[in-house]
């Protein structure tokens, strides 16, 4: 299925000038959110207690509050809605560690004036575990670009290696924004969703740099420039197809998901966008960016192809007894 002609070329480099000026304004926006007001970590994170519940009714959150603020043991406390209504989420700033204590059935009981209620979900965790949680989510994100800046050094030039891996952050910085923007908790699903954006975005981003390669040894004089426009326009349709399923996949999830996986929708939505546009007007005009030279590669690339021959030459007089 073709969304654009194959044998058109679009002048993709120029449009970059755009997206460039575009992503750093994005990029330095996502920064400043990061700073205030901050990212507000979920109890995976940060330890805590959180309880949902289910009213039959529209839940009186001034009351609920009142009442449980009146308890000297839940000072502190955050309540909201959740998705509607009729559901609450409450965020205590402890972790009960005694296992006689039912904190679910306590709250329960607190609440019992305020209307019929159900206890849905009860999470405990410990600042202990939070920490380590906190930790190992860093951990991972930092692990899997620097296996692709390993990966990409190796197959490719070491410049497609850092454009690769600035795209990358790119992406993960803007996805990361917007969970500060709509007021999201940072936990372990938002981590998996920067995750999943990290496989999705180097994927699209590979296809396109193998094309580029692949442009580069047929023509030989041609321009970087030139090079990257035909690569980009042959791969722009698979991009295409392959976004707009992502895009409409997680958009469904977000639409009909519910509260419950919000951490990991909202964050898969932006990135499967951001990581599209990252592949085609980012990734390759960071290339040009930071010098790539086609001169030096052609030359390169004969040197290497000079001593495979010469290897060949010599193992076929060797296996004929002449060395």
């Amino acid at each position: 299925m073709e969304f654009f002609k194959h044998n058109k070329t679009y002048d993709f480099v120029k449009m970059s000038n755009y997206g460039i000026l575009l992503s750093l304004v994005l990029f330095l926006f996502s920064l400043a959110l990061f700073v205030k007001p901050g990212f507000s970590l979920g109890i995976d994170f940060a330890g805590g207690t959180l309880i949902q519940i289910q009213y039959d009714k529209p839940a009186p959150l001034p009351q609920i509050r009142e009442k449980l603020e009146s308890n000297p043991a839940y000072k502190g406390v955050q309540v909201s809605e959740f998705g509607s209504q009729e559901e609450i989420i409450i965020k205590l700033p402890i972790a009960t560690s005694q296992v006689n204590q039912n904190i679910g059935e306590e709250i329960a009981n607190l609440l019992a004036g305020t209307g019929n209620l159900q206890i849905r979900r009860v999470d405990i965790v410990g600042p202990k575990v939070g920490s380590e949680l906190r930790e190992k989510g860093i951990l991972a994100l930092s692990l899997a670009l620097l296996s692709i800046l390993a990966y990409v050094s190796y197959r490719y030039e070491w410049r497609f290696a850092i454009a690769s891996v600035l795209a990358l952050i790119h992406d993960i910085v803007i996805a990361a924004g917007a969970i500060v923007l709509f007021g999201i908790d940072l936990n372990l699903e938002v981590i998996a969703a920067l995750l999943t954006i990290i496989g999705y975005s180097i994927n699209d981003t590979i296809i396109i740099f193998d094309r580029i390669r692949e442009t580069i040894g047929i023509r030989y004089n041609a321009t970087l420039k030139e090079v990257i426009n035909e690569a980009l326009s042959a791969t722009l349709s698979r991009t295409m197809l392959t976004s707009l399923t992502v895009f409409f996949v997680v958009l469904t999830l977000y639409c009909f998901g519910g509260e419950i996986i919000v951490g990991f929708s909202l964050p898969m939505l932006v990135g499967s966008i951001v990581g599209s546009y990252s592949s085609i007007f980012v990734a390759s005009k960071l290339v040009i960016l930071l010098g790539f030279d086609l001169k030096q590669y052609h030359q390169k690339i004969a040197e290497s192809q000079k001593r495979a021959l010469e290897k060949q030459k010599l193992r076929a007089m060797y296996e004929k007894g002449r060395v």
